[in-house]
């Protein structure tokens, strides 16, 4: 049988994994050295990892190329599940916020605001849920240049510190919810390596609340 493959989102994600694996006892050196390979083995093929953006990470396990993956809660917010969310692995902790100029009343006023951000589908639900009729902008780089630029009212994004709003003149109005790293399993994947993903999961589980 194929060993397990893992499709994890590059970055801070990926280091923090592959800190779990080793702590589980797994040779992680052909991650770590990884230079141009694309799918990478883990131990002694016990199982490999593919290295991939956040959204990607979601796609390769939905369409089942990937038995499972390790992407934040915000990716999974937005882009929704398909697949069976198993283990919050409680590393890259963050909330999602709703922020604003500093001093601001944003709920003041009957007109419809207009909210810059990453994540169009999550601040659509989030508003939805407030009854409030906003107009969302879609942007890719650095959201909180929106309200400074006279672009939005406010924005819907990932704080972990909040540094980046106070030095550009912004507050949180609002956190929406806490996110952190799940790992996530496609659902034939499930059915058909049962034992092993068990395994894996129990493992992780474990592992992580060793501290």
């Amino acid at each position: 049988m194929k060993p397990l493959r893992i499709a994890l989102t590059k970055g801070r994600l990926e280091k923090d994994t592959v800190s779990l694996f080793e702590k589980m006892g797994f040779d992680c050196s052909a991650v770590k050295n990884k230079g141009r390979k694309l799918i990478l083995p883990i131990g002694e093929n016990q199982f490999e990892v593919i290295l991939a953006k956040a959204a990607d990470v979601i796609t390769y396990v939905e369409h089942g190329v990937c038995d499972l993956g390790v992407v934040g809660k915000d990716t999974i917010m937005e882009h929704g599940s398909n697949f069976y969310e198993v283990l919050n692995l409680g590393f890259g902790k963050c909330k999602f916020a709703l922020a604003g100029p500093k001093g601001k009343d944003f709920f003041n006023g009957y007109s419809a605001k207009t909210i810059a951000t990453k994540y169009p589908n999550v601040t659509r639900n989030y508003f939805e849920s407030k009854a409030m009729d906003v107009r969302v902008i879609k942007i890719e780089g650095s959201v909180e240049l929106a309200p400074l630029l006279g672009l939005s009212d406010g924005i819907v994004d990932i704080v972990e510190t909040g540094t980046t709003l106070k030095e550009n003149g912004l507050e949180v109005i609002e956190y929406l919810c806490d996110i952190s790293a799940r790992l996530i399993v496609n659902s034939v994947s499930l059915k058909l390596k049962k034992n092993e993903i068990e395994n894996l999961v129990e493992l992780m589980e474990k592992a992580k609340e060793d501290k």
